[in-house]
Formats: C-alpha cells, sequence, structure tokens
C-alpha cells in the first residue's frame, strides 16, 4: 500500500485531550477503510505565521499511514468536514522516516544548521562596493533625499 505522511492543524481553543482524541478519531477512520496508521505525533500548540479562521495558535498533528488511497481520500473528506480542523497537508512518500520527526527533535541533535564556529566571520565578506552590481545609486535624480514624492516647499 502507498505511504503517507499527514498534518493537521486544529483550533486553539481545544484542549490537549480533545486534540488527541482527533488523532485517535482519524486513526479510526484510516483503519475502518483498510489503513493502518504507523505513527503519529502530536506536536502541541505552536504559533502560525498568519491568522487562520481568527485563530493565531492552533494545535499540530502528524501522522504516517500506510492507507490505500481511498482510505486517505475518506479521511480527508472528514477533515474538511470536521469543524475543529483548520488545515490539512497530505504527501505521499517513497519510505517513512525512521526515529522521531524534525519536529520532535531537540534542537541540538538536528544536524541541519551549523554551529556559530563554522560561519565564516564579518571580515571574509567583500565590502558593499566591491560589489558590481551595485551602481553609485546617481540614477535617482535631484531629490534630496525627500521620500514622499511632494517637494520641500510643499511640506511648508
Amino acid at each position: 500500500m502507498p505511504l503517507y505522511e499527514h498534518v493537521f492543524i486544529s483550533r486553539q481553543d481545544l484542549s490537549n485531550t480533545q486534540a488527541e482524541g482527533l488523532i485517535e478519531h482519524f486513526t479510526t477512520v484510516l483503519s475502518d477503510n483498510g489503513g493502518k496508521v504507523v505513527e503519529h505525533e502530536y506536536w502541541g500548540v505552536k504559533t502560525m505565521a498568519y491568522k487562520i479562521n481568527k485563530n493565531r495558535k492552533g494545535h499540530y498533528a502528524f501522522l504516517r499511514t500506510d492507507a490505500p488511497s481511498a482510505a486517505v481520500q475518506e479521511m480527508e473528506r472528514l477533515m474538511r468536514l470536521h469543524d475543529d480542523v483548520m488545515r490539512i497537508l497530505t504527501i505521499k512518500v517513497d519510505e517513512h522516516a525512521e526515529g522521531p520527526s524534525v519536529q520532535m527533535q531537540k534542537r541540538d541533535d538536528r544536524g541541519d544548521r551549523p554551529d556559530r564556529g563554522d560561519r565564516p566571520e564579518r571580515g571574509d565578506r567583500p565590502d558593499r562596493g566591491d560589489r558590481p552590481d551595485r551602481g553609485d545609486r546617481g540614477d535617482r535624480g535631484d531629490r534630496g533625499g525627500d521620500r514622499g514624492g511632494f517637494g520641500a516647499e510643499r511640506r511648508r
């Protein structure tokens, strides 16, 4: 059967047990339709980049599933109809990664960011004037630093 990863965001005013209950509910939907949840993670309440349905935060949940496409479509249909679920994302993967997801790993355990000692010093960077794509800004005309589009005589 195909392998999928799902992330869904539920409303911020739910309790932790209600948010985890949604995971169990959608796990049951998958198993009733011939699929199974290999692993699930509750990521907790996180702040979103923008408001969704007047909510600034949301409960994040992650599922790794092994299910036929009909079962996934039914689960997504029920997620879209559920009032507590704000957003869903489903991705088909070739194989499931071992261990916890990146969200559950400690920041120190992640290997994706260099240490501060690995970064070059600021002295190693070229000066801004050395870049050939920067002109002398002489193409701006004689505006005298005015950014509003009006002359200084109009402001007085």
